[in-house]
C-alpha cells in the first residue's frame, strides 16, 4: 500500500511544524530555567550580603 503524494506532502509538513512547536517549546522551558537559575544567583548574594551587614553590625 502506498500513499499519494498530497498525503505524503502533509505528512511531512505536520512532521515539520510538530518539530518546530517542539523546538519553540524546549527554548522557553531553557529561558525560564535561566531566570530560575538567574533568581536563585541573586537570592544567594541578598543572602550574603546580609550575613555581611549583619556582621558589620554585630562588630559596632
Amino acid at each position: 500500500m502506498s500513499i499519494s503524494p498530497n498525503t505524503a506532502l502533509y505528512l511531512h509538513q505536520e512532521l515539520a511544524h510538530e518539530r518546530i512547536r517542539t523546538l519553540h517549546r524546549e527554548a522557553a522551558e531553557e529561558r525560564l530555567a535561566g531566570r530560575i537559575r538567574s533568581v536563585q544567583r541573586a537570592r544567594r548574594q541578598a543572602e550574603r550580603a546580609s550575613r555581611r551587614l549583619s556582621s558589620a553590625l554585630a562588630r559596632m
